[in-house]
């Protein structure tokens, strides 16, 4: 392990750390301004953060001890997702366990002990929150995988690292099933993160939100590392998509310093560009039923799938 893996594995780590919550409070604030509403301050998640870690924790009688692990093992799944997604660079020490594959594992094992953490209180909204959680699950990751598939197959390899540097460093060309699958990855976003049209962030009517029902019965450090891993997630799923699909501008293994200091603008700017664009998805898009979201993510399959065929029949 050399000191400038070391440095940009350490960078990547404290900047998705400090970086999530101001994207939501970006996202937040991109859809106040397009819903021609007063917008809240950027920094409002920080706060929140704060306020919650500073209050004593309820815990809800008969709660076994996965209800009080859950949040660490949520918050840690994501930390250590965003060490493996190159944000900033592709000299990561976690590059030889980085595969795609493993990454879906580390998503969806935050998942399961949510979902089973929702369960375990025995409240009918937080099974109902769970169950829907497993539903989109089940149908997003094969969509995901698929995604990643593809880029795997132009890069001949299936860590994320080692395709977002052949991606950046081979020269400009148009893919077309990189078009398909950009499409299916975003729709993907969306369910993945509890965005419209899938589910409302901003809501809390218990008979449709997903999101939002497992963390009924959790308080203060608890929900704020619940409320911290969300915004993770979503901030580890824009970085999944600009090492697929638009790569460059990351520190490359032949890259210095300066390229590695030089990508932390690079990142802002895709970070405000994707938060802004994210608004403008959820401000024109109308929220689905659920029983709408497994056509929804049918489709997003049916993307993918398009994009490998295309790369496999036509090596476009």
């Amino acid at each position: 392990m050399t000191p400038m893996a070391l440095i940009t594995q350490l960078l990547q780590i404290v900047s998705a750390l400090a970086a999530a919550p101001l994207f939501i409070g970006w996202v937040n604030q991109c859809r106040a301004w397009l819903g021609n509403r007063s917008a809240p301050s950027v920094w409002l998640p920080y706060r929140s953060l704060r306020k919650l870690f500073h209050k004593e924790a309820v815990i809800a009688e008969g709660a076994s001890p996965l209800f009080r692990v859950t949040p660490y093992v949520v918050f840690g799944a994501m930390t250590l997702a965003a060490a493996i997604i190159p944000s900033m660079g592709t000299r990561l020490p976690l590059t030889l366990a980085a595969d795609a594959i493993a990454l879906v594992g580390l998503l969806a094992t935050a998942r399961v002990f949510q979902s089973l953490a929702a369960i375990d209180i025995g409240t009918a909204f937080g099974t109902l929150g769970a169950r829907r959680e497993m539903m989109v699950g089940f149908l997003a990751e094969p969509a995901l995988l698929m995604v990643i598939f593809v880029a795997s197959l132009i890069s001949a390899t299936t860590a994320l690292p080692a395709i977002a540097e052949s991606l950046a460093t081979r020269s400009f060309g148009l893919y077309p099933s990189l078009a398909f699958t950009a499409v299916a990855f975003t729709m993907v976003l969306l369910a993945e993160n509890a965005r419209i049209p899938i589910d409302n962030p901003a809501t809390h009517l218990e008979l449709t939100m997903i999101h939002e029902a497992q963390l009924l019965e959790y308080s203060a450090r608890h929900l704020a590392l619940m409320e911290w891993a969300a915004a993770l997630k979503l901030f580890n799923y824009a970085c999944i998509g600009f090492a697929l699909f638009v790569p460059w501008g990351v520190s490359t293994r032949a890259g210095g310093p300066a390229a590695l200091f030089a990508s932390i603008p690079l990142l802002a700017l895709k970070l405000m560009v994707a938060g802004a664009a994210l608004a403008v998805i959820e401000t024109v898009s109308a929220k689905l039923r659920v029983f709408r979201a497994p056509e929804f993510l049918g489709f997003a399959f049916v993307f993918a799938v398009l994009g490998l065929l295309v790369h496999l029949l036509l090596g476009a």
